[in-house]
């Protein structure tokens, strides 16, 4: 019908305005990286520059050791925090599921109340630095991230709950096996998207963290990327296509990750977004 047409197109026409409000940013991000400086400073920011210059990219290869090794930083405190932040989650989410577990709601409460209130800035500092003793070490940037997640607790107690049955359950311990031996062998390979969900976004907040290597690092050697791309802003002087530069390469590998991932967000955020 023509109603039914004429909704379809805006629609269609809201999606694309979305859609353009998302790319035009890195779009033009990446133009004034390969701006020339003298143009960008002149002119402002343009999708259609007047001089094309690759001199960032070019300082950025003489600097390859020192990006490189942020990279790998950033990169092994991704994939470590990541992982164990995962599995801890999952851990805590699984018994968290079980109707007969004593106290369940009062547990859940306690995790979600940690959602709302946290130590604050001060004690956490303090217990990390004076009790942890890992300032200055790559320790200060992986432990804070193998720390549970109230956020991908709940979500993952919620897929358990809406999308796996209680006969799963019941029929595992009928044939002997033990709670642990459930949840690993038979529950877990069945979380591929709620992991593959999780996975994204703590991916995204530990690559994206720039305040715990501020506050507990003052080692050049340690620096993340995020860090790296800091040092390109002067006090005084900034060298704009440069850090245009290095703002593409930080934010490079998560869009190749994420377009890799993206097929499991929807259906992962849906179901454990799911009251149980």
């Amino acid at each position: 019908s023509k109603k039914t047409k004429r909704y379809q197109f805006w629609i269609n026409l809201i999606l694309i305005v979305m859609t353009l409000t998302i790319i035009l940013p890195f779009l033009l991000v990446f133009i004034s990286s390969i701006t020339d400086e003298t143009v960008l400073i002149r002119n402002g920011y343009s999708f259609f520059p007047e001089k094309i210059s690759f001199y960032a990219y070019q300082y950025i290869i003489r600097q390859g050791e020192k990006i490189l090794r942020a990279y790998g930083v950033t990169i092994l405190i991704t994939v470590v925090g990541t992982f164990f932040n995962l599995m801890f989650s999952a851990l805590l989410a699984y018994p968290l599921s079980v109707k007969t577990l004593p106290y369940r709601r009062q547990i859940t409460f306690f995790v979600f109340f940690t959602m709302l209130f946290n130590g604050g800035l001060v004690p956490t500092y303090l217990m990390y630095v004076n009790y942890f003793h890992i300032k200055n070490t790559i320790w200060a940037l992986i432990i804070p991230n193998l720390l549970l997640s109230a956020n991908n607790v709940l979500m993952i107690r919620s897929y358990f709950m809406t999308s796996i049955p209680e006969a799963l359950y019941e029929a595992a311990k009928i044939d002997g096996a033990g709670t642990f031996r459930i949840f690993w062998k038979i529950t877990f390979p069945l979380l591929k998207p709620i992991v593959a969900t999780v996975t994204i976004l703590n991916s995204l907040t530990i690559w994206n963290d720039f305040m715990g290597p501020l506050y507990f690092l003052q080692v050049r050697e340690k620096d993340v990327l995020l860090q790296e791309i800091y040092r390109n802003i002067g006090q005084f002087s900034t060298d704009w296509t440069s850090l245009f530069q290095m703002l593409v390469l930080g934010a490079l590998p998560l869009l190749i990750f994420y377009l890799f991932m993206q097929r499991y967000i929807i259906g992962g955020v849906m179901s454990g977004s799911v009251k149980g």
